[in-house]
């Protein structure tokens, strides 16, 4: 079989590569084509378009990007109208993929969407495009399920593919040397975001807040797969800053004391492994003021909606200031009723993501995302049998 599947972002093509896998354990030979980044060219995906030639956030800000990124969409529905996949996968990023849904759907090729969007949390009036093009949405969070079929998707909770991750066994020590840090010291990890312009409008913040905090600690920046290390340096070095680039994200968050984490899949990754953080995020005035009205969740912090409460402060806009995160950061960073609060609360959220997913002898989400899939094909070729 021939699968074109589209994954827009670092934690998309991350779930691409763990659903090829598991298909290819259920289709041998299966061939994939369409968008992603390394790990999914690793597993074998023939690469039309880098993901990172796609990360882009925000609605004022994508403005300048647009006719790129659609000479890049044509190209992928050439590639699609020429090679004839049997089905598609697009994973997340529904700004890009609700096209791409859009167009497979058209030419009669059923699709399904992996780690479905969040439309729950604002513009809910884009689900009836959902309803149009998808064959199955696949969530991650186990409240999605019920919201997309109350308003008519077909829709199953699979788990969250992070839950299924084991913790890296990368040692302190060794982390350290690889990477010339100073295992005797706390670490902070500064994390900017996975797309050039969120990490460029929250970086300066970050950088000063450590700055603020003093040389007690010492700063690990982790380098998302969609950036550009040498851009990334670049960009550090013009802040007059000396975080300590490094690219795995997981180890830096698990040996880290704390950490200040802009809003997205990281701040999942962070609660995963334990690691108290501040959650922050920038965009545009504009795009804030445009956007702010759309949102229909009281929290921005999937870790605070999945555990409905305030478990991580959230710094958000105007609110997002060095001051206020090197202040949140003192909070957490010494032991003491704070610390100790919000690690009970991240433990409740990881509880809440290992239980439904990977946990009590249940598939890990690729497992049960590919047979999800497979099921639902072989239902329409049953039906279309009968007809």
């Amino acid at each position: 079989m021939r699968v074109l599947i589209s994954a827009g972002e670092a934690s998309g093509e991350l779930y691409g590569a763990q659903l090829m896998a598991a298909l290819r354990r259920r289709l041998p030979g299966c061939e994939f084509f369409g968008v992603g980044g390394e790990k999914m060219r690793a597993a074998g995906c023939d690469i039309l378009i880098d993901a990172r030639e796609l990360s882009v956030v925000g609605i004022t800000e994508v403005l300048p990007h647009v006719a790129g990124i659609y000479r890049k969409f044509r190209r992928l529905v050439r590639e699609a109208a020429a090679r004839k996949p049997d089905f598609a996968v697009v994973i997340d990023s529904p700004a890009f993929n609700v096209r791409v849904a859009r167009e497979m759907h058209q030419r009669g090729v059923p699709v399904f969407y992996y780690v479905a969007p969040q439309f729950w949390a604002w513009r809910q009036g884009r689900v009836k495009q959902l309803q149009r093009y998808i064959r199955k949405a696949l969530c991650i969070f186990p409240f999605e399920e019920r919201w997309y079929r109350e308003r008519g998707v077909e829709a199953e909770f699979v788990g969250h593919p992070l839950s299924d991750l084991e913790s890296p066994d990368i040692s302190r020590q060794q982390f350290a040397a690889e990477n010339g840090l100073d295992p005797e010291r706390d670490w902070v990890a500064l994390l900017p975001g996975s797309r050039r312009k969120e990490f460029s409008m929250n970086l300066p913040a970050l950088l000063a807040a450590a700055d603020g905090l003093g040389p007690a600690y010492q700063f690990v920046l982790p380098v998302a797969s969609t950036l550009d290390p040498k851009w990334v340096q670049q960009r550090v070095d013009a802040r007059g800053s000396k975080p300590v680039l490094v690219r795995d994200v997981r180890a830096a968050l698990k040996h880290s004391r704390a950490a200040a984490v802009a809003s997205g899949t990281a701040t999942v990754e962070a609660a995963l492994l334990g690691c108290p953080f501040v959650m922050v995020y920038r965009v545009s005035p504009l795009t804030y003021r445009l956007g702010k009205p759309l949102v229909k969740v009281p929290r921005y912090a999937m870790v605070n909606l999945i555990a409905g409460k305030e478990v991580v402060p959230e710094l958000v806009q105007r609110d997002f200031t060095a001051r206020d995160v090197a202040a949140k950061l003192r909070e957490i960073l010494p032991d003491g009723p704070a610390r100790e609060k919000m690690v009970e609360g991240l433990e409740g959220v990881r509880a809440q993501l290992q239980g439904a997913a990977g946990g009590g002898g249940r598939q890990p989400a690729a497992e049960r995302a590919a047979e999800a899939i497979l099921q639902s094909l072989k239902e329409r070729k049953a039906v279309q049998a009968g007809a």
